[in-house]
This record gives C-alpha cells, structure tokens and sequence, in this order.
C-alpha cells in the first residue's frame, strides 16, 4: 500500500489569482534540495490534465537540476479527456523551430497511465500497489478534489516567506477544520520551511 503524499509550494495560498507562482523560485539551494529530495522519493507522480500539460511541455527537454526526477519517476494524469491528454508534445525549442534534446526518461510523458475514472477509485487503485511513495502536484483545483474528500495522507508543504493578498487555496472546499499533525519542520536560509503534516 502507497500513501499519498501531496507536495505543494504555498504562502497564504498556492498561486496569485492567475496562477502566478514567480515567488516559488527564490534560489535557496537547500530548499531546491529539499524538494529534489522529495520528488525522487516516489514510485509515482500523479496530476490534473492542466498542470500535465505544463509540465509535459517543459521537463523533457528542461536541464534544470528537478528535471530527472520528473522525467524519469512513472506519471499518472487525471483526465476525461482519456488517452488524447497525452498527445501535447513540446519537443521544440521555442523560437527556433528545431527539435530539443530529450532528456532521460522523457519518454514517460506519453506512456503516463491516463486515470479517467471516479477520482477516489482511481487513486484507491494506484495506493494498492506496493512501491514507495505517490506524490501529488497541483494545480490547485486537482489539490482541493484530494483534500476535500480525504484521500491525501501526507502533506509536504514548501512555506515560502511572502504573502499574498489574494490568490488560490487548497484547502477552501473543507465542510469543516481538518486537524494536522506536524512530522517534521525544517528552516532554510532565504526564510522557506519545509513543514510535513499528516492527518491527526
């Protein structure tokens, strides 16, 4: 049995109001390590259709040093759309027209498991198996339909030093307050803090 373990990073919510996430990347190298760390230690890596297909269209051919994690780590994405959710292909470099070099592993944007079923089936049918870790990436709509109704097990939240005056929650569609506990907390030097809950 896998848990499910939903790895976000937040300040007062998840992004702006149009989804801006700029102040995600504040250059702390101990932070990205962190969530370098975090990433590898998964058998699988789950998502919505949208944030699929972002990511789809960067990580293969993307050097940056969270690139092999998410390339190489088997992907599931949860689309109605069914198998044609994985037919973007982002394989040129933008602007020049040429194809880019894949990166290793890239391949497993379109051999992800395409999950079109009811969400909690699904995601009941991926724990099941035997493995280290799921690990959920926003958006912040895919993070509110597993919260909501219980299905994370783990939450690995990157808290970033900044607030912001309006943006998207994860946590807004709770019928009532869901009590945490605390696993582990971590500071690192540009002021984010890894802190690691799990369900009381």
């Amino acid at each position: 049995m896998r848990d499910l373990i939903l790895k976000m990073s937040i300040s007062s919510f998840v992004g702006g109001l149009d989804g801006g996430i700029n102040w995600v990347f504040d250059s702390d190298r101990e932070a990205a390590a962190w969530t370098v760390e975090t990433v590898w230690n998964a058998s699988l890596h789950i998502m919505g259709s949208r944030t699929f297909h972002d990511m789809a269209a960067y990580w293969p051919t993307s050097s940056e040093v969270y690139a092999p994690p998410m390339n190489q780590i088997p992907k599931s994405v949860f689309s109605k759309q069914g198998p044609t959710i994985l037919k973007a292909d982002a394989r040129a470099n933008a602007g020049t027209g040429q194809p880019a070099a894949l990166q290793p592993g890239a391949e497993s944007w379109v051999e992800a498991y395409v999950a079109s079923g009811g969400l909690a089936e699904e995601v009941a049918t991926l724990k099941a198996r035997d493995g280290k870790p799921i690990i959920a990436h926003g958006g912040a709509g895919f993070a509110r339909s597993l919260i909501a109704p219980g299905l994370v097990d783990q939450y690995d939240l990157l808290v970033h030093p900044v607030a912001l005056g309006k943006g998207l929650p994860i946590f807004s569609d709770l019928a009532r307050p869901r009590p945490l506990k605390l696993v582990s907390s971590k500071a690192f030097p540009l002021g984010s803090v890894a802190q690691i809950y799990r369900p009381a």
